[in-house]
């Protein structure tokens, strides 16, 4: 039985268990939003040593660092390192987007490294070898894809995206409607290459009904993907982007009634004045299902900066309704990352999804930053470092900048504000 079955039958898993005690949830509470689809906890059980986590309505925010090789750049200890690097970080999920050298060796080894829920695109995969020993993309065949995809699931991966929405009605509403970037997804180019070549359905689709058997078998979450999520600012939350997301909304109920869960992928480039109302499409097409966003991006001209355009959509689309952030990098249209943008990509999305929750409310976040706030008053640096989002870099700048006198810093000195009044505002 799937996760999702065994909350529909009242069941409690380990897995459940340890998520509701991260949250301060109770049992009760958690298996009736993920009965009806609204949480998922991707925990394929073949992934030995994983410490699972929640995603969706209630809980806090997660972070998702993509990792992996490139056909350009293929370094099984640099993406070791990235590992690490997003994981010291505080990622509460990694993608494994490997396209480059021994992909299923690298897969491997994430998945024996990593002890937070792991995610791929097989239909990466699947393309590299049809390349790699056929000769070419349009050599893929449909076998080849599910097979990667059962081997993937066979091997403990935990979510799989899939760009099941990508219909040929939706490559007619596309190319009639226009776009200034046409298709940035990988696995959307891919799909879309095939499928013009061949004239035929996409394999997702058509043969959906296989992809949840595979699912089911392993528990394997759907992130289903958006294919056609929007490039730049100025195709955002077109006729396209809807198009594919009501598809998605459709293969989401087939999803639930085969006891699968299922997340919802999104943007994308997005102006920070649309974001809500592509959360706000999104939860209601999708009959409320997690939603997982790439950024949002909120302009398209902050190259080497993109991680706090990331940041600054994140943070908008997570106070109205997104579950889960995937990260970008400063490396985001400029090159592979490595581990310290892997690092800072990490961070600066955990401190967006950390002021979505204080917005929504979220009663842990609001105690996290009071307990700061108190720290600071007492001038408790121990307990300022303990409190940061990022201890490591917090530690870093202060002993590099060591103050004449121990409890203040070198912004103020001896004139610190807080010091000086401190005493009275003390309680009489």
């Amino acid at each position: 039985m799937t996760q999702l079955a065994k909350a529909r039958a009242g069941a409690s898993t380990d897995a459940m268990k340890h998520v509701a005690e991260s949250e301060g949830v109770s049992l009760d509470w958690l298996r009736d939003r993920m009965a009806r689809g609204r949480i998922v906890i991707p925990a394929n059980p073949r992934h030995e040593g994983l410490r699972p986590c929640g995603i969706g309505e209630g809980l806090t925010i997660k972070v998702n660092a993509n990792i992996g090789t490139s056909s350009d750049k293929a370094s099984l200890e640099e993406e070791h390192e990235k590992l690490q690097a997003a994981l010291e970080a505080g990622a509460d999920a990694v993608m494994d987007l490997s396209t480059g050298g021994d992909i299923n060796l690298c897969r491997r080894a994430v998945l024996e490294n990593c002890p937070v829920p792991v995610g791929t695109v097989p239909v990466y995969q699947a393309v590299v070898e049809a390349v790699n020993e056929d000769g070419g993309l349009i050599h893929l065949t449909v076998d080849r894809i599910f097979d990667v995809i059962e081997r993937q699931a066979r091997d403990g991966v935990d979510f799989i995206t899939v760009h099941c929405g990508l219909t040929l009605a939706a490559l007619k509403t596309l190319r009639a409607q226009g776009r200034v970037t046409d298709i940035v997804s990988r696995g959307g180019a891919f799909l879309t290459t095939w499928m013009l070549h061949h004239n035929r359905e996409n394999p997702l689709y058509e043969y959906y009904d296989r992809l949840l058997d595979i699912a089911g078998k392993y528990d394997v979450t759907l992130s289903l993907g958006d294919g056609l999520r929007p490039g730049c600012i100025a195709d955002a939350t077109d006729r396209a982007q809807i198009h594919e997301l009501m598809i998605l909304g459709e293969l989401t109920d087939r999803a639930w009634k085969r006891d699968v869960q299922v997340m919802i992928e999104g943007p994308g480039h997005v102006p920070l004045n649309q974001i809500r109302a592509n959360i706000l499409l999104q939860k209601q097409l999708c009959r409320n299902a997690p939603f997982y966003v790439l950024g949002p991006l909120v302009t398209d001209v902050a190259a080497g900066y993109d991680h706090v355009a990331c940041a600054i959509g994140g943070a908008v689309a997570g106070e109205a309704g997104a579950d889960f952030l995937c990260y970008v990098t400063p490396s985001e249209h400029l090159c592979l990352p490595g581990p310290p943008e892997v690092r800072e990509g990490v961070v600066v999305t955990k401190i967006a999804a950390h002021a979505a929750d204080i917005a929504r409310g979220h009663q842990g976040a609001l105690d996290r930053d009071r307990k700061m706030s108190e720290a600071r008053k007492r001038l408790d640096w121990e307990a300022q470092m303990a409190l940061a989002i990022d201890p490591v870099k917090a530690r870093r700048m202060r002993e590099a900048n060591p103050p004449g006198e121990d409890d203040v810093c070198t912004m103020c000195g001896k004139y610190c504000a807080i010091k000086q009044v401190r005493e009275y505002f003390q309680p009489e």
